[in-house]
């Protein structure tokens, strides 16, 4: 076999097993928001009531981006208000969740159920979560 067709076999089978690594971690978030999230969130990210905030449709997503890292890994235990709604129940933080892990999984509630955020990269969520104040 020529050096030329070891490389032409290697990109076919390097281009053939891409896919599905990228196809996992396009699935991670909502995976990890299926484990961690929905259960008070709801599954479509509708909230409680007036006990548990929307996800969906939530003004407080975009109006605080740069603290979402931050609050997934270290909770929330303050009064917020989400689409004119006081809510103040204690959200417990996520500290085993990767870098990546919750990269995906913000991305992936930032940009379903009517929320439009542009999607954020692994570096921009350690720089955010390098600023967090410790709890």
């Amino acid at each position: 076999m020529s050096p030329r067709s070891l490389i032409s076999g290697g990109l076919l089978l390097l281009g053939a097993a891409l896919p599905s690594c990228f196809s996992n971690n396009r699935h991670q978030g909502q995976r990890l928001y299926a484990q961690h999230c929905a259960g008070c969130h709801g599954e479509q990210g509708q909230g409680l009531a007036r006990l548990i905030p929307p996800l969906a449709g939530s003004d407080y997503l975009a109006k605080h981006r740069a603290e979402l890292p931050c609050l997934v890994r270290n909770g929330q235990h303050g009064m917020i208000v989400v689409n004119g709604v006081g809510y103040h129940n204690v959200m417990p933080g996520n500290k085993t969740m990767s870098t990546a892990q919750l990269t995906n999984l913000l991305n992936y509630v930032e940009s379903h159920w009517g929320n439009q955020a542009a999607p954020r990269t692994i570096r921009d969520v350690q720089t955010q979560l390098d600023s967090c104040r410790r709890p």
